[in-house]
Protein backbone atom coordinates (compact mmCIF):
# COMPACT_ATOMS: atom_id res chain seq x y z
CA UNK A 1 0.00 0.00 0.00
CA UNK A 2 2.70 1.87 1.11
CA UNK A 3 4.70 1.56 -2.58
CA UNK A 4 1.07 2.01 -4.28
CA UNK A 5 1.30 5.68 -2.36
CA UNK A 6 4.48 6.69 -3.04
CA UNK A 7 4.16 5.97 -6.90
CA UNK A 8 3.64 9.48 -7.61
CA UNK A 9 5.50 12.95 -7.20
CA UNK A 10 3.92 14.71 -3.98
CA UNK A 11 2.71 17.71 -6.34
CA UNK A 12 0.71 14.96 -7.94
CA UNK A 13 -1.14 13.83 -4.85
CA UNK A 14 -2.24 17.55 -4.00
CA UNK A 15 -3.37 18.46 -7.51
CA UNK A 16 -5.49 15.07 -7.44
CA UNK A 17 -6.85 16.20 -3.26
CA UNK A 18 -7.22 19.79 -4.69
CA UNK A 19 -9.42 17.67 -7.83
CA UNK A 20 -11.73 16.19 -4.88
CA UNK A 21 -12.01 19.53 -3.27
CA UNK A 22 -12.75 21.85 -5.94
CA UNK A 23 -15.51 19.27 -7.81
CA UNK A 24 -17.21 18.97 -4.38
CA UNK A 25 -17.66 22.92 -4.13
CA UNK A 26 -18.38 23.47 -7.56
CA UNK A 27 -21.02 20.55 -8.09
CA UNK A 28 -22.73 21.83 -4.90
CA UNK A 29 -23.00 25.18 -7.40
CA UNK A 30 -22.71 24.44 -11.19
CA UNK A 31 -25.52 22.48 -11.42
CA UNK A 32 -28.07 24.24 -9.91
CA UNK A 33 -26.86 27.40 -11.30
CA UNK A 34 -29.97 27.39 -14.17
CA UNK A 35 -32.32 27.07 -11.12
CA UNK A 36 -31.01 30.08 -9.53
CA UNK A 37 -30.67 32.00 -12.80
CA UNK A 38 -34.44 31.15 -12.60
CA UNK A 39 -35.96 31.50 -9.62
CA UNK A 40 -33.83 34.26 -7.94
CA UNK A 41 -32.68 36.24 -10.89
CA UNK A 42 -36.39 35.25 -13.03
CA UNK A 43 -34.40 34.71 -16.44
CA UNK A 44 -36.25 32.97 -19.40
CA UNK A 45 -35.10 29.48 -20.59
CA UNK A 46 -33.73 30.84 -23.43
CA UNK A 47 -31.36 33.36 -22.08
CA UNK A 48 -30.43 30.93 -19.29
CA UNK A 49 -29.42 28.37 -22.14
CA UNK A 50 -27.58 30.87 -23.92
CA UNK A 51 -25.86 31.91 -20.20
CA UNK A 52 -25.18 28.33 -19.52
CA UNK A 53 -23.72 27.19 -22.32
CA UNK A 54 -21.38 29.76 -23.59
CA UNK A 55 -18.90 28.79 -20.88
CA UNK A 56 -18.65 24.88 -22.61
CA UNK A 57 -18.26 26.46 -25.94
CA UNK A 58 -15.64 28.65 -24.68
CA UNK A 59 -13.93 26.18 -22.97
CA UNK A 60 -13.38 23.85 -25.75
CA UNK A 61 -11.05 26.18 -27.51
CA UNK A 62 -10.20 27.11 -23.88
CA UNK A 63 -7.65 24.35 -22.68
CA UNK A 64 -5.84 24.13 -26.53
CA UNK A 65 -5.04 27.69 -25.17
CA UNK A 66 -4.26 27.69 -21.92
CA UNK A 67 -2.31 24.01 -22.77
CA UNK A 68 -0.11 25.74 -25.34
CA UNK A 69 0.66 29.04 -23.38
CA UNK A 70 2.18 26.17 -20.61
CA UNK A 71 4.38 24.84 -23.21
CA UNK A 72 5.94 28.36 -24.16
CA UNK A 73 6.03 29.97 -21.15
CA UNK A 74 5.71 27.54 -17.95
CA UNK A 75 3.11 26.15 -16.24
CA UNK A 76 2.63 27.86 -12.67
CA UNK A 77 1.38 31.32 -13.60
CA UNK A 78 -1.45 30.09 -15.72
CA UNK A 79 -2.42 27.64 -12.80
CA UNK A 80 -3.24 30.34 -10.57
CA UNK A 81 -4.32 32.87 -12.69
CA UNK A 82 -6.93 30.46 -13.88
CA UNK A 83 -8.04 29.74 -10.47
CA UNK A 84 -7.94 33.20 -8.92
CA UNK A 85 -10.31 33.69 -12.09
CA UNK A 86 -12.70 30.86 -11.09
CA UNK A 87 -12.48 32.45 -7.72
CA UNK A 88 -13.50 35.77 -9.10
CA UNK A 89 -16.36 34.26 -10.77
CA UNK A 90 -18.46 32.22 -8.14
CA UNK A 91 -17.73 35.27 -5.97
CA UNK A 92 -18.75 37.96 -8.58
CA UNK A 93 -21.97 35.74 -8.81
CA UNK A 94 -23.40 36.89 -5.46
CA UNK A 95 -23.43 39.71 -6.66
CA UNK A 96 -23.97 40.29 -10.80
CA UNK A 97 -27.91 40.40 -12.08
CA UNK A 98 -27.57 41.80 -15.62
CA UNK A 99 -27.50 38.90 -18.00
CA UNK A 100 -24.73 40.43 -20.61
CA UNK A 101 -22.35 40.08 -17.03
CA UNK A 102 -23.60 36.65 -16.12
CA UNK A 103 -22.77 35.77 -19.69
CA UNK A 104 -19.55 37.30 -19.49
CA UNK A 105 -19.18 35.72 -16.38
CA UNK A 106 -20.04 31.87 -17.67
CA UNK A 107 -17.25 33.13 -20.29
CA UNK A 108 -14.96 33.47 -17.85
CA UNK A 109 -15.65 30.26 -15.64
CA UNK A 110 -15.14 28.26 -19.23
CA UNK A 111 -11.55 29.82 -19.80
CA UNK A 112 -10.75 29.21 -16.28
CA UNK A 113 -11.78 25.81 -16.05
CA UNK A 114 -10.83 24.70 -19.27
CA UNK A 115 -7.03 26.16 -18.14
CA UNK A 116 -6.93 24.85 -15.26
CA UNK A 117 -8.02 21.56 -15.91
CA UNK A 118 -5.43 21.19 -18.84
CA UNK A 119 -2.28 22.61 -17.53
CA UNK A 120 -3.02 20.21 -14.20
CA UNK A 121 -2.99 17.31 -16.58
CA UNK A 122 -0.17 18.16 -18.13
CA UNK A 123 1.87 18.94 -14.95
CA UNK A 124 1.33 15.43 -13.55
CA UNK A 125 2.10 14.61 -16.71
CA UNK A 126 5.68 15.83 -16.43
CA UNK A 127 5.99 14.47 -12.93
CA UNK A 128 5.08 11.01 -13.73
CA UNK A 129 6.32 8.02 -16.10
CA UNK A 130 5.19 8.05 -19.09
CA UNK A 131 4.16 3.90 -17.81
CA UNK A 132 2.08 4.82 -15.02
CA UNK A 133 0.06 7.74 -17.00
CA UNK A 134 -3.10 5.53 -17.53
CA UNK A 135 -3.03 4.91 -14.21
CA UNK A 136 -2.66 8.49 -12.74
CA UNK A 137 -5.07 9.54 -15.24
CA UNK A 138 -7.64 7.15 -13.76
CA UNK A 139 -7.04 8.13 -10.18
CA UNK A 140 -7.89 11.95 -11.54
CA UNK A 141 -10.75 10.33 -13.01
CA UNK A 142 -11.66 9.15 -9.52
CA UNK A 143 -10.81 12.17 -7.81
CA UNK A 144 -13.08 14.10 -10.09
CA UNK A 145 -15.97 11.80 -9.50
CA UNK A 146 -15.57 11.45 -5.98
CA UNK A 147 -16.18 15.26 -5.52
CA UNK A 148 -19.59 15.29 -7.80
CA UNK A 149 -20.46 11.86 -6.01
CA UNK A 150 -20.51 13.89 -2.50
CA UNK A 151 -21.02 17.42 -3.61
CA UNK A 152 -24.93 17.58 -4.64
CA UNK A 153 -25.89 15.89 -1.62
CA UNK A 154 -23.91 17.32 0.78
CA UNK A 155 -25.44 20.82 -0.62
CA UNK A 156 -28.92 19.27 -0.47
CA UNK A 157 -28.16 18.04 3.31
CA UNK A 158 -26.78 21.43 4.18
CA UNK A 159 -29.83 23.19 2.40
CA UNK A 160 -27.34 25.41 0.58
CA UNK A 161 -27.06 23.67 -2.80
CA UNK A 162 -26.84 26.34 -5.92
CA UNK A 163 -27.61 29.61 -3.11
CA UNK A 164 -25.54 32.58 -3.06
CA UNK A 165 -23.87 30.96 0.35
CA UNK A 166 -22.50 28.57 -2.11
CA UNK A 167 -21.32 30.60 -4.63
CA UNK A 168 -19.51 32.10 -1.87
CA UNK A 169 -17.91 29.15 -0.50
CA UNK A 170 -16.71 27.97 -3.69
CA UNK A 171 -14.83 31.47 -5.16
CA UNK A 172 -13.25 31.12 -1.99
CA UNK A 173 -12.09 27.65 -2.11
CA UNK A 174 -10.21 28.32 -5.50
CA UNK A 175 -8.53 31.45 -4.14
CA UNK A 176 -7.54 29.30 -1.32
CA UNK A 177 -6.59 26.64 -3.54
CA UNK A 178 -4.23 29.05 -5.25
CA UNK A 179 -2.64 30.51 -2.33
CA UNK A 180 -2.19 26.70 -0.81
CA UNK A 181 -0.77 25.78 -4.33
CA UNK A 182 1.76 28.91 -4.42
CA UNK A 183 3.29 27.40 -1.38
CA UNK A 184 3.26 23.76 -2.69
CA UNK A 185 5.25 25.12 -5.96
CA UNK A 186 8.07 27.20 -3.92
CA UNK A 187 8.28 24.09 -1.35
CA UNK A 188 8.59 21.23 -3.90
CA UNK A 189 10.74 23.76 -6.60
CA UNK A 190 8.17 21.96 -9.18
CA UNK A 191 10.40 22.00 -12.78
CA UNK A 192 8.09 23.80 -14.98
CA UNK A 193 8.03 21.82 -18.39
CA UNK A 194 8.27 24.66 -21.20
CA UNK A 195 8.60 23.91 -25.36
CA UNK A 196 12.32 22.76 -26.73
CA UNK A 197 12.06 25.86 -28.62
CA UNK A 198 10.60 28.39 -27.09
CA UNK A 199 11.26 31.42 -29.45
CA UNK A 200 10.57 29.24 -32.58
CA UNK A 201 6.94 27.87 -31.47
CA UNK A 202 3.97 29.82 -31.14
CA UNK A 203 0.72 29.73 -30.51
CA UNK A 204 -0.13 29.85 -34.37
CA UNK A 205 3.08 27.45 -35.13
CA UNK A 206 1.47 24.97 -32.02
CA UNK A 207 -2.04 25.12 -34.31
CA UNK A 208 0.30 24.69 -37.50
CA UNK A 209 2.09 21.18 -35.70
CA UNK A 210 -1.40 19.98 -34.19
CA UNK A 211 -3.31 20.34 -37.55
CA UNK A 212 -0.38 18.44 -39.94
CA UNK A 213 -0.90 15.64 -37.24
CA UNK A 214 -3.27 13.50 -38.63
CA UNK A 215 -3.14 10.65 -36.03
CA UNK A 216 -4.06 13.10 -33.44
CA UNK A 217 -6.78 14.75 -35.63
CA UNK A 218 -8.03 10.95 -36.14
CA UNK A 219 -8.07 10.56 -32.42
CA UNK A 220 -10.08 14.01 -31.43
CA UNK A 221 -12.79 12.86 -34.19
CA UNK A 222 -12.97 9.99 -32.72
CA UNK A 223 -12.84 11.05 -29.27
CA UNK A 224 -15.88 13.44 -30.16
CA UNK A 225 -18.11 10.72 -31.07
CA UNK A 226 -17.59 9.01 -28.15
CA UNK A 227 -18.39 12.44 -26.35
CA UNK A 228 -21.46 12.44 -27.79
CA UNK A 229 -22.56 9.00 -26.52
CA UNK A 230 -20.86 9.39 -23.25
CA UNK A 231 -20.95 12.69 -22.35
CA UNK A 232 -23.95 14.69 -21.84
CA UNK A 233 -25.90 10.78 -21.88
CA UNK A 234 -28.19 11.88 -18.67
CA UNK A 235 -29.44 14.91 -20.95
CA UNK A 236 -31.47 12.29 -23.56
CA UNK A 237 -32.29 9.62 -20.73
CA UNK A 238 -33.62 12.07 -18.42
CA UNK A 239 -36.07 13.60 -21.23
CA UNK A 240 -36.70 9.97 -22.19
CA UNK A 241 -37.46 8.27 -18.39
CA UNK A 242 -39.60 11.33 -17.43
CA UNK A 243 -41.89 10.71 -20.52
CA UNK A 244 -41.89 7.04 -20.93
CA UNK A 245 -41.73 5.94 -17.64
CA UNK A 246 -43.93 5.66 -14.74
CA UNK A 247 -41.90 7.37 -12.05
CA UNK A 248 -39.47 8.12 -14.58
CA UNK A 249 -37.92 11.30 -13.11
CA UNK A 250 -37.25 8.97 -9.74
CA UNK A 251 -35.19 6.45 -11.22
CA UNK A 252 -32.96 8.85 -13.34
CA UNK A 253 -32.22 9.84 -10.23
CA UNK A 254 -31.01 6.39 -9.09
CA UNK A 255 -29.38 5.96 -12.32
CA UNK A 256 -27.02 8.79 -12.18
CA UNK A 257 -26.22 7.60 -8.19
CA UNK A 258 -25.26 4.02 -9.93
CA UNK A 259 -23.41 6.15 -12.43
CA UNK A 260 -21.30 7.50 -9.78
CA UNK A 261 -20.90 4.69 -7.30
CA UNK A 262 -19.79 2.16 -9.90
CA UNK A 263 -17.24 4.43 -10.82
CA UNK A 264 -16.25 4.69 -7.35
CA UNK A 265 -16.65 1.16 -6.51
CA UNK A 266 -14.90 -0.61 -9.96
CA UNK A 267 -12.37 2.03 -10.83
CA UNK A 268 -9.41 0.98 -9.08
CA UNK A 269 -9.78 -3.08 -9.89
CA UNK A 270 -10.80 -2.09 -14.15
CA UNK A 271 -7.83 -0.08 -14.02
CA UNK A 272 -5.20 -2.73 -12.77
CA UNK A 273 -7.28 -5.66 -14.85
CA UNK A 274 -6.64 -3.49 -18.38
CA UNK A 275 -3.25 -2.61 -18.43
CA UNK A 276 -1.92 -6.00 -19.47
CA UNK A 277 -3.94 -4.82 -22.50
CA UNK A 278 -2.64 -1.86 -24.68
CA UNK A 279 -4.83 1.49 -24.74
CA UNK A 280 -6.56 0.64 -28.14
CA UNK A 281 -7.80 -2.84 -26.88
CA UNK A 282 -9.41 -0.76 -24.12
CA UNK A 283 -10.91 1.93 -25.84
CA UNK A 284 -12.62 -0.61 -28.44
CA UNK A 285 -13.65 -2.75 -25.15
CA UNK A 286 -15.34 0.61 -24.03
CA UNK A 287 -16.68 1.68 -26.98
CA UNK A 288 -18.79 -2.19 -27.23
CA UNK A 289 -19.62 -1.41 -23.57
CA UNK A 290 -21.08 1.71 -24.93
CA UNK A 291 -23.10 -0.03 -27.67
CA UNK A 292 -24.17 -2.79 -25.29
CA UNK A 293 -25.78 -0.15 -22.89
CA UNK A 294 -27.44 2.26 -25.08
CA UNK A 295 -29.06 -1.22 -27.13
CA UNK A 296 -30.14 -2.48 -23.67
CA UNK A 297 -31.61 1.10 -22.34
CA UNK A 298 -33.33 0.45 -26.08
CA UNK A 299 -35.34 -2.13 -25.12
CA UNK A 300 -35.39 -1.63 -21.34
CA UNK A 301 -38.87 -1.89 -19.72
CA UNK A 302 -38.16 -2.50 -16.19
CA UNK A 303 -36.15 -0.43 -13.61
CA UNK A 304 -33.21 -3.68 -13.30
CA UNK A 305 -32.91 -3.89 -16.76
CA UNK A 306 -31.62 0.21 -16.73
CA UNK A 307 -30.11 -0.10 -14.29
CA UNK A 308 -28.12 -3.38 -15.60
CA UNK A 309 -27.05 -1.44 -18.68
CA UNK A 310 -26.21 1.83 -16.75
CA UNK A 311 -23.82 -0.54 -14.90
CA UNK A 312 -22.31 -1.75 -18.64
CA UNK A 313 -22.35 1.77 -19.93
CA UNK A 314 -20.20 3.14 -16.89
CA UNK A 315 -17.90 -0.06 -16.89
CA UNK A 316 -17.19 1.55 -20.57
CA UNK A 317 -16.84 4.93 -19.10
CA UNK A 318 -14.05 3.62 -17.05
CA UNK A 319 -12.25 2.25 -20.00
CA UNK A 320 -12.22 5.16 -22.11
CA UNK A 321 -11.88 8.13 -20.42
CA UNK A 322 -8.85 7.50 -18.99
CA UNK A 323 -7.58 5.92 -22.29
CA UNK A 324 -8.01 8.58 -24.29
CA UNK A 325 -5.47 10.80 -22.18
CA UNK A 326 -3.20 8.37 -22.46
CA UNK A 327 -3.27 7.71 -26.00
CA UNK A 328 -2.65 11.40 -26.70
CA UNK A 329 -0.09 11.56 -24.11
CA UNK A 330 1.97 8.72 -25.82
CA UNK A 331 1.68 10.37 -29.58
CA UNK A 332 2.95 13.76 -27.97
CA UNK A 333 6.21 15.08 -28.92
CA UNK A 334 8.32 16.34 -26.26
CA UNK A 335 7.63 20.05 -25.16
CA UNK A 336 4.09 19.90 -26.47
CA UNK A 337 2.02 18.45 -23.73
CA UNK A 338 0.38 21.20 -22.51
CA UNK A 339 -0.82 21.70 -26.29
CA UNK A 340 -2.13 18.07 -27.21
CA UNK A 341 -3.78 17.64 -23.89
CA UNK A 342 -5.72 21.01 -24.70
CA UNK A 343 -6.09 19.83 -27.86
CA UNK A 344 -8.27 16.54 -26.90
CA UNK A 345 -10.53 19.52 -25.15
CA UNK A 346 -12.22 20.10 -28.73
CA UNK A 347 -14.13 16.79 -27.90
CA UNK A 348 -16.39 18.73 -25.84
CA UNK A 349 -17.75 19.43 -29.34
CA UNK A 350 -19.59 16.11 -28.48
CA UNK A 351 -21.16 17.39 -25.05
CA UNK A 352 -23.32 19.78 -27.33
CA UNK A 353 -23.91 17.25 -30.39
CA UNK A 354 -24.91 14.55 -27.91
CA UNK A 355 -28.10 16.32 -26.59
CA UNK A 356 -28.97 18.16 -29.70
CA UNK A 357 -28.46 15.58 -32.13
CA UNK A 358 -30.56 13.05 -29.55
CA UNK A 359 -32.98 15.61 -28.57
CA UNK A 360 -33.86 15.65 -32.05
CA UNK A 361 -34.32 12.29 -32.88
CA UNK A 362 -35.82 11.39 -29.47
CA UNK A 363 -38.50 14.23 -30.58
CA UNK A 364 -38.58 12.72 -33.88
CA UNK A 365 -38.11 9.49 -33.82
CA UNK A 366 -38.65 8.26 -30.19
CA UNK A 367 -36.93 6.35 -27.54
CA UNK A 368 -35.58 3.16 -29.35
CA UNK A 369 -34.23 5.14 -32.45
CA UNK A 370 -32.25 7.43 -30.53
CA UNK A 371 -30.53 5.00 -28.26
CA UNK A 372 -29.46 2.65 -30.98
CA UNK A 373 -27.74 5.89 -33.29
CA UNK A 374 -26.06 6.32 -29.91
CA UNK A 375 -24.71 2.84 -29.76
CA UNK A 376 -24.28 2.86 -34.04
CA UNK A 377 -22.05 6.06 -33.23
CA UNK A 378 -19.91 4.36 -30.61
CA UNK A 379 -19.05 1.98 -32.97
CA UNK A 380 -18.19 3.80 -36.01
CA UNK A 381 -15.66 6.07 -33.15
CA UNK A 382 -13.76 2.81 -33.32
CA UNK A 383 -13.23 3.59 -37.48
CA UNK A 384 -11.50 6.85 -36.84
CA UNK A 385 -9.32 5.02 -33.67
CA UNK A 386 -8.20 2.58 -36.14
CA UNK A 387 -7.06 4.92 -38.66
CA UNK A 388 -5.27 7.46 -36.02
CA UNK A 389 -3.47 4.72 -35.13
CA UNK A 390 -2.16 3.67 -37.96
CA UNK A 391 -0.98 7.00 -38.73
CA UNK A 392 0.70 7.40 -35.58
CA UNK A 393 2.41 3.81 -36.75
CA UNK A 394 3.61 5.01 -40.28
CA UNK A 395 4.66 8.40 -38.74
CA UNK A 396 7.17 6.99 -36.45
CA UNK A 397 8.25 4.50 -39.23
CA UNK A 398 9.19 7.97 -41.56
CA UNK A 399 11.08 8.85 -38.50
CA UNK A 400 13.13 6.67 -37.79
CA UNK A 401 14.02 6.59 -41.47
CA UNK A 402 14.84 10.12 -41.29
CA UNK A 403 16.56 9.23 -38.12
Amino acid sequence: MNNNFKQYHPFVYFLLLGTVLVSLASSMAVPFLAVYLASSLHLDAVTIGIILGAGPLTAMFGGFIGGTLSDLFGRKNFMILALSALGFVFVALTEVVNPVGLLLLSILQGLGSSFFGTISKALMGDLTPQHKRYRLFSTRYVAVNLGFSIGPMTGAFLGIAGSVTTFLATGILYFLYAVVLICLFRKYQVKEAKSADTEKVSLFGACQVVRNDKALLLFILGSVLLTTVFGQMSVTLSQYLAKGMESGIELFGLLMSINGITVLLTQVFITKWSERYTLFQRIVAGSLLFACGEVGFAFSNSWFSFILFMIIFTLGEILVVPAEYAQIDQITPPGMRGTYYGAQGFNELGNFLGPWAGGMILSAYGGQPMFLTMALISLVSLIFYTAGRKAHRAAQLIAKGEG
